[in-house]
């Protein structure tokens, strides 16, 4: 899982930060301390100023930290501003944690010679100014941090667009000591407003669980970016817990606004340098990615007798065998008939075995699906949660049990620097349970993803049907619906360190509707269609997609996700590392299970949805059912010897009705990218995580 770090910087760094690079003499000395200090705007280094200072810093909360407002004089921060945005190369990079748009790292300015040094003069006087030893006295005598390097300089240039953000992280990495960011805002003459995003968001904490500080799901202060406004803070394990709003306005066709800023960290004495401690490994709190690697998932078992047999009745020794009438009987209240059909799950079984994942469209019956979509629709709506917010970041508390239109309340489930989404509140206990039959006709959609949570994915028979589909046994469970709505939810990648995991999610975010001017628009002149444009969940700028992600060093930096195959499991292919190339990378001509193109037959759309290769009765065979994707999804370019290369396992954009099943080895990272404040409404899914055993066939039917 990449995270922000703090490389030390190299002299080919250099090449990638300039526009225009010239050969000439090498960079000369730094200036004088008197030149550096001229640069701050007047009265901010007085005494009476950091005293102020000071006792703000200690009065703040939920963690220290301190703002001033004009750091540097004006006419500098201009003329660094222009020279960023002339001179500077800026590259787009997105992780599970953020999306940005960044320079390298401005300490590699040393490397450049004297020539490439006069494109950049105000930017270097900027940092001189900001890492000379006046400075790094001030910040201690406000944070009373301790000693600070004056040689390991670690800064870059960030500007945040249209649908840029960073999650909630604590910034502990190595030996930093202060977080800071100078504010730069586009354009600089008109005040940010606070409805654009790009607000700093500082949390409080709470002990967790396991004794470790978290923090709370909603921000104690959230601080829009003003001109040439500068906040800073210490970095400490398990306190420091901040993110970035996602900025809303900017990007193509647009005013130029953008949330532009310079950030970095103030790293403690390196060795030879006054002040300096040897980091001590043996930190008492975990910081935030330390935490994310010890997650861990509270399964709960199918029987209350640990005794009883784990084989679930109706799963006899070949899979072949259909489901006993009472499991089909069951089944047939929630699931399509087709997948249902003793033939149809022999087909999945073998296409699973090969792929360790299923895709399966259509997944719920007509009845249920018809019922539920317009339903889930009219929630986000009621919610405040819908297109008619034009875009905007809406309140934390949004769809949650006090303001939710919805009588079966939502609640938000953290810690955000792991994960945050909405889930069903656990009824009051003693409270009368009422049933409705048909489940269709339920008027609640959340009482619908409640009985699909607790009746359909937890039941014998849909455990027994899914040992037949997958030939693994389900022995414990973790089921829960999910809701992720825009601008505020996701989860970050986490993964099982020892033990495979079956992952099981029905998707079940309503379809984007076409506005009246995207139909007159498709419809083009004379009524005539026209090749529709992307837009929604398939572009993959909304986010909300599933990633399951290789394991990789932690000096890795996967700065962008691309479609992959989901290659098959060592569980299945007796191996003990999916990443390896063992790991089969195609599928075959059947059309049930997601898969990249980058070999086999099925051609995809580059989204993970799988292309029908069959034609059949939509009552015969599931490959009538299984989709192209949506209309609106846009269709990848075929895959390259860099894709193939890379960390991506599999990806899945948001739809509707869609059952997802993949084996997922150990170590392997699965998240659910943030969702964008531009989706016109919530992500809905149930997500069910199974512990799960292989069961040796003796014999096995090869027609």
């Amino acid at each position: 899982m990449a995270r922000p770090r703090s490389p030390s910087a190299e002299p080919a760094d250099a090449i990638a930060l300039l526009k225009r690079l010239k050969t000439s003499h090498p960079n000369g000395g730094s200036p004088p301390n008197s030149e550096r200090t001229a640069a701050f705007a007047s009265e901010v280094l007085d005494h009476s100023n950091i005293s102020k200072l000071h006792q703000q810093y200690l009065e703040s909360n939920p963690f220290h930290y301190a703002i001033v407002e004009k750091l540097f004089q004006d006419d500098l921060l201009k003329s660094v501003k222009e020279e960023c945005l002339s001179e500077l190369s800026f590259t787009e990079k997105e992780t599970d944690i953020y999306k940005v748009n960044q320079t390298g790292d401005l300490a590699s300015l040393n490397y450049l010679s004297q020539s490439q040094i006069s494109l950049l003069p105000n930017l270097l006087k900027l940092r001189d100014a900001l890492y000379s030893p006046t400075f790094r006295a001030f910040l201690r005598a406000v944070t009373g941090c301790g000693p600070l390097s004056g040689t390991k300089q670690d800064m870059s240039v960030n500007s945040y667009t249209k649908g840029c953000h960073l999650l909630n992280h604590d910034d502990v990495i190595g030996t930093r000591r202060v977080s800071y960011i100078l504010y730069m805002p586009l354009p600089h003459y008109q005040l940010w407003q606070k409805d654009w995003g790009g607000a700093l968001e500082l949390y409080p904490v709470k002990e967790g669980v396991d004794g470790n500080l978290e923090p709370e799901p909603f921000p104690a202060q959230i601080i829009p970016p003003s001109w040439n406004q500068f906040i800073f803070f210490e970095v400490q394990p398990g306190r420091s817990f901040h993110s970035v709003e996602e900025v809303v306005v900017g990007g193509e066709g647009e005013d130029g606004r953008e949330r532009l800023s310079i950030s970095g960290w103030f790293h403690s004495a390196q060795e030879g340098e006054d002040g300096y401690v040897p980091l001590d490994s043996t930190t008492e709190l975990k910081s935030s990615r330390e935490q994310l690697a010890s997650t861990s998932t509270d399964f709960r078992p199918y029987t209350e007798s640990p005794s009883a047999s784990p084989m679930p009745d109706g799963v006899g020794p070949l899979f072949d065998q259909p489901l006993s009438d009472k499991y089909t009987e069951f089944l047939s209240e929630y699931l399509n008939p087709v997948y249902l059909q003793p033939r149809t799950m022999k087909a999945l079984a073998a296409r699973f075995v090969e792929e360790s994942s299923l895709e399966l469209h259509s997944f719920l019956t007509n009845d249920l699906a018809e019922a539920l979509e317009p339903r889930l629709r009219d929630l986000d709506m009621r919610d405040g949660l819908g297109p008619d917010r034009a875009g905007r970041i809406p309140p934390h508390t949004s769809g949650l049990s006090s303001t939710s239109a919805d009588s079966s309340a939502w609640t938000v489930q953290g810690p955000p620097h792991k994960w945050r989404y909405c889930t069903l509140v656990h009824p009051t206990p003693g409270r009368p349970a009422t049933s409705i039959t048909p489940l269709s006709a339920h008027p609640s959609p959340s009482e619908i993803l409640r009985v699909l949570q607790d009746e359909l994915f937890t039941s014998p028979a849909f455990r027994a049907w899914m040992a037949i589909v997958t030939r693994l046994l389900p022995l414990r469970h973790h089921v829960e619906a999910r809701r992720f709505r825009p601008g505020l939810d996701y989860t970050l990648a986490t993964s099982e360190e020892s033990e495979a995991r079956l992952d099981v999610v029905l998707g079940l975010t309503p379809t984007v509707l076409e506005t009246e001017e995207e139909d007159h628009g498709r419809r083009g002149r004379a009524g005539r269609p026209q090749e529709p444009q992307p837009r929604g969940w398939g572009t993959g700028t909304w986010g909300g997609w599933e990633c399951y992600m290789a394991p990789h060093n932690e000096e890795d930096d996967p700065a962008v996700y691309r479609a992959g195959t989901y290659k098959k499991s060592a569980v299945l292919n007796g191996t003990n590392d999916a990443a390896h190339g063992d790991a089969t990378n195609g599928t075959s001509s059947g059309a049930t299970t997601s898969a990249s193109a980058s070999s086999g037959d099925a051609p995809t759309n580059g989204n993970g949805h799988a292309s029908p290769s069959h034609g059949a009765d939509e009552q015969e065979s599931p490959d009538a059912i299984v989709e192209d994707g949506d209309e609106n999804e846009e269709h990848a370019e075929p895959a390259s010897d860099e894709d193939e290369e890379d960390s991506t396992l599999l990806t899945v954009q948001p739809g509707f009705n869609r059952l997802l099943l993949v084996l997922r080895d150990e170590r392997v990272m699965r998240f659910v990218k943030y969702v964008s404040a531009a989706a016109d409404g919530s992500r809905w899914d149930v997500c069910a995580e199974y512990e799960v055993g292989v069961i040796q066939e003796e014999a096995m039917d090869e027609d």
